[in-house]
């Protein structure tokens, strides 16, 4: 698929990874649609960054956790620029807590948001998609997905769950519909990161090194070039799923 002039819709993206990766598809020349959560997340200044790449572009809050803010999402999308070529389920939330103490709140929260989000979204996206005859759905899960994090049951069972569903969907919308999971390590770390989390986040990479957002963008462009990919996660973590 060509990312020029292609129509992307991205939640989550207000910030952060998905911010750098919306920004280097505009590079791109695709228009992006996104969503972002709160009134203070910096959407209106991502907004204009993305304008000024020279592309159309719709931000809409969205809870990704509705089905009714998740329809209107991809309805107002579809309306504004005609189509949705690529579905980037990046929205999701961190939680800490050991096992023991994961209130059923909490364990609903990470289960809605970073499952029962892209569930919804995938399920509301994928009917255009097939209706046009091409489309890409590409999810971001982690590496707590395939390695046993204490303190994380919840948050890796989520993740598990999409890397799960990813296959899933690559399989019943195949073939008109490509389905792919990427899991970055550690690509971000946050502004006051103190330096024993960044010399351990080193340590923990086969590279010996801390990736960037940058990373995640240019394999999510490989993912929606190239058609022979479909069903699968890839790693993006300087090898540290190897140690």
């Amino acid at each position: 698929m060509e990312l020029k002039d292609s129509v992307v819709l991205i939640t989550g993206a207000a910030m952060r990874v998905g911010r750098q990766v919306a920004l280097h598809l505009a590079s791109l020349g695709a228009n992006i649609s996104f969503s972002y959560y709160l009134d203070d997340e910096p959407w209106q200044e991502t907004q204009k960054e993305l304008e000024a790449c020279g592309v159309r572009v719709l931000a809409t809050q969205t809870e990704v956790r509705d089905a009714a803010q998740v329809k209107a999402l991809v309805e107002r999308t579809v309306q504004e620029f005609g189509k949705i070529d690529v579905l980037i389920n990046n929205a999701s939330i961190w939680l800490k807590s050991p096992f023991l103490e994961i209130s059923e709140r909490d364990w609903d929260l990470a289960m809605d948001v970073n499952l029962k989000g892209p569930f919804l979204a995938a399920q509301a996206v994928a009917p255009h998609m097939l209706k046009q005859g091409q489309g890409v759905i590409i999810n971001i899960t982690d590496l707590s997905a395939f390695q046993v994090w204490p303190g994380y049951a919840h948050h890796s069972a989520s993740k598990a769950g999409l890397a799960a569903l990813t296959k899933a969907l690559a399989v019943e919308l195949a073939p008109s519909v490509r389905v792919n999971a990427i899991a970055p390590g550690t690509v971000l770390l946050a502004e006051d990161a103190p330096p024993e989390k960044v010399r351990w986040s080193v340590e923990k990479s086969t590279l010996k090194r801390i990736g960037s957002p940058q990373d995640v963008a240019r394999m999510i462009t490989f993912l929606i070039e190239n058609d022979f990919t479909t069903g699968a996660v890839y790693f993006v973590d300087g090898g540290r799923s190897l140690v």
